[in-house]
């Protein structure tokens, strides 16, 4: 399996300080928000990885970041989005770096109290289709929501006024190789953007996406009240339990274990 981390985005709901820098390179705690997301890939055991950014800071994530060697890896792939096309968009550009591999994506501003190595070894077994996190919330209505009927999704809403659940969809999916195929399908929607929703739905009317609940906290950081939040739990939990850097993906399957 191969690991994504879709940077872009202007972070237009964190300015003004977004406008000297990419959202993903201020600091949540003691580390650049991107490290989070990369140590949750690494922590799976995922050491092929893509990074998507964009915007006029993009460089800055190679001098940051290099080839990846703080997290262990030998390289790490880049790629870059022209213009604000959305997430599913950013997705797309990955498609040569895939080359028919199932994939695990994660937003570049998520950020997990554990990890995500249970829900890697379940889509493993799953082989086809599409594996989505979820956690309940009291503001759903920021997300994408899942509505639930037995132990199967039966839709997702993105940004609903109205939720029929308190279940957001986190910002880490599990695709096999069809994702770039209906990226393809994707119409704009009606904010001019390929929407990660809409693939999700594809999963859906084929019977194949499945879930299950992420455990420990999460958050965002797209707004200062989310910014805020992911500081504040990331100091209360302990920065170095979230990036571990140098450990190896076994040490931290068997903590989970435990």
């Amino acid at each position: 399996m191969k690991g994504v981390v879709l940077a872009g985005g202007t972070g237009s709901r964190l300015f003004p300080i977004t406008r000297v820098t990419n959202k993903h390179l201020l600091p949540i705690y003691d580390k650049p928000m991107v490290y989070y997301p990369i140590q949750t890939l690494v922590n799976a055991g995922i050491r092929e990885i893509l990074l998507v950014t964009g915007g006029k800071n993009a460089g800055d994530f190679l001098r940051l970041l290099g080839n990846g060697k703080d997290f262990g890896l030998k390289h790490l792939n880049y790629t870059y989005q022209e213009g604000e096309g959305g997430i599913a968009e950013a997705l797309g550009l990955a498609e040569d770096f895939a080359d028919g591999d199932p994939i695990c994506v994660v937003l570049g501003d998520n950020i997990i109290e554990n990890n995500i190595c249970i829900a890697v070894e379940n889509f493993e077994k799953q082989k086809v289709g599409a594996r989505i996190l979820l956690k309940e919330v009291l503001d759903a209505e920021r997300f994408g929501v899942a509505e639930i009927r037995g132990d199967h999704v039966i839709g997702i809403e993105e940004k609903p006024r109205a939720p029929k659940s308190n279940c957001a969809v986190v910002g880490i999916y599990l695709y096999d190789k069809t994702v770039f195929e209906k990226i393809h399908r994707l119409k704009p929607s009606g904010r001019g953007e390929l929407e990660i929703t809409d693939v999700n739905n594809f999963y859906v009317q084929e019977g194949t996406l499945t879930y299950e609940r992420l455990a420990g906290w999460w958050t965002d950081a797209g707004t200062f009240e989310s910014l805020l939040r992911a500081n504040n739990l990331v100091a209360k939990t302990g920065a170095n339990k979230l990036t571990n850097i140098g450990e190896t993906a076994a040490v931290m399957i068997q903590e989970a274990a435990r």
